[in-house]
């Protein structure tokens, strides 16, 4: 039976690059780092959750990766169209500030939305992610 999800694959440009701004600019741990033969197993993830990890996986890794496929996809990461998931944070706002000094481009400033406060940010790839301070929702 599966019972969680335990890694993501985050497709990126250059893995030595994404894995500076994982860690030093959002401040993510690595979690694994290990080659076998051209293939570099690399995975980080927030200091706190000991749950998921993000698989930083470099472009071309993979058994369906002709080199048309690779080109597209890098082309779309590229483009910036490549959403790949929700960042929680207690401080929308105070954390866009924070990431913003360090450098980490945003596509949109925190906006108030029905389910809480959110910004989108950029990696250095071109794959955003929407960092979200959630609203305490009231269930009837």
């Amino acid at each position: 039976m599966i019972d969680r999800i335990s890694h993501v694959t985050i497709w990126v440009l250059d893995q030595d690059e994404a894995l500076k701004f994982y860690t030093e600019k959002l401040g993510f741990t690595v979690r694994g780092d290990a080659t076998l033969g051209d293939f570099r197993w690399l995975t980080v993830a927030p200091p706190n959750q000991q749950d998921l990890e993000f698989v930083l996986m470099k472009t071309g890794t993979g058994p369906k990766m002709d080199a048309e496929t690779v080109e597209t996809l890098e082309n779309l990461i590229r483009k910036g169209v490549m959403g790949t998931g929700v960042l929680h944070t207690d401080d929308c706002r105070a954390t866009y500030e924070e990431l913003k000094a360090k450098g980490v481009e945003f596509i949109a400033p925190p906006n108030d939305r029905p389910y809480g406060v959110e910004a989108i940010l950029k990696d250095n790839s071109g794959n955003w992610f929407s960092l979200t301070q959630p609203k305490q929702m009231e269930w009837s």
